[in-house]
């Protein structure tokens, strides 16, 4: 693509004969070379007796090779380029049926105090620019992020190239951009053309197996591009020609089916052969068909039935197109998945494996029948992928008491086992997974519950054999080698992680060895439970998209890894849940909908305080965390109707004091052998109900809507008023006694200024009566660090996080684990194992501290006024003798870093500002905020002896 050049004399058109003669212009350099056609080159060119840094375009033209350089004195001005070009939070996506995508990108510059003042984004068909489809013209503004789309309609099934060009508060221009590009996906608008099939024999409600379904098409001649858009009633892959599409696993992924089915865009083209091409789609029952809420024993929740439904596209290069269907005319056969479940594994007969390059065997086949399947839920993939992002080997083979091989992969993980073996046809493998290990050395897997966890692996008998698990993953860190022709070998086994693609964001360390561990720990079990759906636990026989547990992650999950998009499809699919009261039920996508009749635990389905309010909370964190707007207007409706079916409920519209509720969940203050807190419900749903209306009046004025943000305002200083009328006593004391409602008050603002001292003051008192340790459960736990740092008691919160005996988050460290768990006493001092009702070893709701982590101890944070790090406040807070923390965190507008290191008295501050941004520092010590532009900066300070902030 030729750049966008600046309007300077800095351009030079060379007109070559051949490529050789222009990289004999080229000194080998590791700098700045790109060639069109992807092959890259790194150099300077010599012009004129200057030596200028370029970017290189070489294209075919009619008179030979033509480059454009763009060059500049670097002696004289900075340079200024782009990177981080997305589209939908995502690179270069492809099957998004967004008519109005949205563009960002990242400014870098060697200049300090960047700031943009200008765009100019292009939008083609073709990468040389030449069919324009948008030109948005020079807009004077310095927005970089989520920039709509707004040109002609866009086609289905096409690829669009976008680029950009800026200019910033010095007169710079940017070079050109790396090649960026878009594409489209069917755009039916509910609209699905094609059927969705079955075999005829899969017809039996109480089975799980596999199933092929198979189609030879025609290609006549050379393929430009190709793609399948596909999707299933259950779980599917799809092969081409023996060529296996990993892109996608466990694809379609888990929605409310019955009002969003996803379907995914698959690229195909190097699969195509001219001449006969076999399609194969290999399906099981995931979570479609299969055993959901295992304690509840429901099946079949959506259907009773597996299909599949596919459109294939082909473009030929002579510019003809052609579509293709699934229909009466495919094939269907067994798999060698004799059973799968998401919650029990798989088995696997290996001799009814059949070479899916060739067509299948004469007479093998049966015929597929047609469902009657409502297509207009069927719409593109808006959330990322699932795949395998790690692999890791086993650390140590231990021994049971049995005599039996275990594999310690050192790591509390969720995906599977991928092996190797070898041995007589017949012979099995089988494998149970499991989290820890008893006492005498064993598999531990009472706490599964119903859920099995097994692999049986039946053996072909032909050399070496490989597998993995088709529809099913484990939660483990132990996997019991039961049976295993030969003996085991380190060498045979990997374990592959599997989770959502979200890209990484965050880094943090500090000089405490076990806090690093805890962060560790934490970030693992947000990857094991984000898998499609942030569910709460991936072992047991649940595994479900808890509210709850994501509403108080969320800000945790934001600074570790990019989660706007596997946000935005949750909350989507949310929305399709939302009762029509406004009610939110307690798990997306919903199965607990008749939970009052069938489990004796939860007296309603839906509607608990701090979990409901996750249709308001995880919004308005999206919007904070990335500036994303779209997702609050996208969520509006919901969030308003969930605030009302509040107020209705409300007494006097103000106190809520009915309903069922989950209230301080598991919190150490409960009743023995209860699994709710001690703080009372009608004192957390209202404090909820109060932080859900002042959410909602905050995003009503942002979007505009002024009589909303007024109405729901007045209601929330209405909620206050009673509030503290009900619950503080005259003389300024709360009347609730725990440390969450302590807590919940102080964080949520609920307290007025001349009573917030004696709240804190009390709170630092119970937990003083704790021997300086926490009793808080789902709800209080994720904010008592940040209170006590917020009100003046930064010592108290660095006495939490740092206390190493039971109940505290180092304790787990201390027991040895590497992900977090349900419970402080998930395993008891004394060896001893909480009750394995309820005992998960990878349950990230605790984890919730690491916000606290990044944001006061390194000290980096997105500002009040500057929602998606626009504008970044770094407030390091150091204490508790720790001598150093950093937290670098890629924003939507670039790096952002802190590092702070104590020597002694005096602390030395490291910042990194990306351009388009400004931020404040506020050093300990020092009464006022430094306002800094884009660039990295160094200051020190002196602060009192031990850590503690003047």
């Amino acid at each position: 693509m030729p750049p966008i050049l600046p309007d300077e004399k800095r351009e030079l058109l060379v007109i070559l004969k051949t490529a050789t003669e222009i990289l004999e212009h080229i000194k080998t350099d590791p700098n700045d070379i790109y060639i069109k056609d992807e092959i890259e080159f790194a150099g300077k060119v010599q012009v004129t007796g200057w030596i200028f840094p370029c970017r290189l375009y070489v294209g075919d033209h009619t008179m030979g090779f033509v480059a454009h350089l763009n060059c500049r004195d670097t002696r004289s001005k900075p340079m200024l380029n782009l990177n981080g070009l997305t589209c939908e939070h995502r690179v270069n996506p492809i099957g998004i049926d967004e008519p109005s995508p949205r563009f960002s990108w990242i400014l870098n510059s060697d200049e300090t105090n960047v700031l943009q003042t200008a765009y100019r984004v292009l939008v083609s068909t073709d990468a040389d620019f030449s069919k324009t489809v948008w030109d948005s013209g020079r807009i004077k503004s310095n927005r970089s992020v989520l920039i709509a789309y707004d040109g002609e309609p866009l086609c289905p099934s096409t690829r669009y190239y976008w680029t950009v060009e800026v200019e910033d508060n010095h007169g710079i221009t940017n070079g050109a951009c790396p090649e960026a590009f878009f594409e489209t996906g069917l755009m039916a608008d509910g609209n699905w053309p094609a059927l969705f099939i079955s075999p005829k024999n899969e017809n039996d409600p109480t089975r799980s197996e596999g199933w092929y379904l198979s189609k030879t098409y025609e290609i006549r001649g050379a393929v430009a591009s190709a793609r399948i858009y596909a999707t299933a009633l259950g779980l599917y892959s799809v092969t081409v020609n023996g060529i296996i599409d990993e892109n996608y696993l466990l694809a379609p992924g888990w929605t409310n089916y019955n009002s969003r089915l996803l379907y995914q865009t698959i690229d195909i083209t190097d699969s195509l052969q001219i001449g006969s091409n076999i399609i194969t789609a290999h399906i099981g029952t995931g979570w479609y068909k299969g055993d959901l809420a295992g304690w509840m024993s429901k099946r079949c929740v959506y259907g009773n039935r597996i299909g599949f439904s596919m459109v294939m596209h082909v473009a030929y290069e002579d510019e003809t197109e052609e579509t293709v269907m699934t229909d009466e005319t495919w094939e269907s056969f067994p798999s060698p998945v004799l059973y799968t479940e998401i919650y029990n594994g798989e088995t696997y007969d290996a001799r009814r494996e059949t070479d899916l390059s060739m067509p299948p065997k004469s007479g093998g086949t049966g015929p597929v029948v047609l469902l009657d399947m409502d297509r207009s839920t069927v719409c593109a993939q808006d959330g990322p992928p699932i795949a395998v992002h790690e692999v890791l080997e086993p650390v140590e083979l231990l021994t049971d008491s049995q005599g039996r091989t275990i594999l310690d992969f050192g790591q509390n993980l969720t995906g599977w086992v991928r092996f190797q073996v070898e041995g007589p046809a017949g012979s099995e493998v089988m494998l149970k997974h499991g989290e820890i290990l008893t006492a005498e050395g064993d598999l531990y897997t009472e706490n599964l519950r119903a859920a099995k966890q097994e692999i049986l692996y039946i053996l072909k008998g032909d050399g070496i054999e490989e597998y993995h698990p088709c529809f099913t993953f484990q939660g483990f860190r132990y996997v019991l080698v039961e049976k295993y022709p030969g003996t085991p070998k380190k060498k045979d086994f990997r374990a592959e992680v599997v989770h959502s693609k979200m890209p990484p964001t965050g880094d943090f360390s500090c000089s405490n060895p076990l806090i690093n561990q805890l962060n560790h720990n934490i970030h693992w079990g947000m990857k094991g439970n984000f898998l499609d759906i942030p569910t709460d636990c991936p072992q047991r026989d649940e595994r479900l998209g808890w509210t709850g547990d994501a509403q108080v992650f969320i800000g945790t999950a934001c600074n570790l890894r990019n989660t706007a998009s596997f946000f935005t499809k949750w909350l989507r699919d949310m929305r399709t849940e939302q009762k029509p009261d406004g009610g939110i039920p307690h798990v997306i996508p919903d199965v607990l909908f008749d939970a009052a009749e069938t489990d004796d635990l939860l007296e309603g389905a839906h509607s608990a305080t701090g979990w409901a309010d996750a249709a308001v909370i995880c919004p308005w964190t999206i919007y904070r965390q990335y500036g994303d707007e779209r997702i609050l207007e996208e969520n509006y409706g919901m969030m308003k109707r969930w605030v009302e079916c509040i107020r209705r409920q409300a007494r006097d519209e103000v106190i809520w004091d009915t309903g069922f509720h989950f209230g301080d969940w598991v919190a150490l203050d409960a009743k023995e052998g209860s699994y709710f807190g001690a703080t009372p419900n009608d004192y957390t749903a209202t404090v909820f109900y109060a932080n859900s209306a002042d959410i909602l009046s905050r995003t009503a004025a942002l979007l505009g809507n002024e009589d909303d943000s007024e109405h729901y305002g007045a209601l929330y200083r209405r909620i206050r008023s009673a509030f503290l009328e009900k619950f503080y006593t005259p003389s300024g004391r709360l009347a609730v006694r725990t440390q969450t409602a302590h807590v919940l008050a102080l964080h949520f603002n609920l307290v007025t200024k001349e009573h917030a001292q004696r709240t804190v003051d009390d709170l630092v008192k119970i937990i003083g009566e704790e021997n300086g340790h926490l009793t808080t459960g789902f709800l209080g736990t994720p904010y008592i660090c940040t209170v006590l740092a917020r009100y003046g008691r930064l010592d108290e919160a660095y006495k939490l996080l740092l206390q190493e005996d039971y109940p505290s988050w180092l304790y787990q460290v201390k027991q040895g684990a590497t992900t977090i768990w349900e419970h402080w006493d998930g395993l008891k001092p004394d060896g001893s194992l909480w009750s394995p009702d309820m005992n998960s070893f990878n349950h990230y709701a605790y984890g919730s501290v690491g916000y606290w982590l990044y944001t006061t101890m390194a000290g980096l944070e997105a500002a009040e006024n500057g929602p998606g790090y626009k504008i970044i406040d770094f407030r390091p807070r150091p204490g508790g003798g720790i001598t150093s923390a950093s937290m670098r965190r890629e924003t939507p507008y670039g790096l952002a870093e802190i590092i702070w290191k104590l020597v002694g008295d005096e602390m030395t501050v490291i910042v990194e500002v990306p351009c388009n941004t400004s931020a404040r520092l506020f050093l300990p010590g020092q009464r006022d905020a430094e306002i800094l532009g884009s660039g990295r900066y160094e200051r020190k300070t002196i602060i009192r002896t031990g850590g503690i902030s003047v």
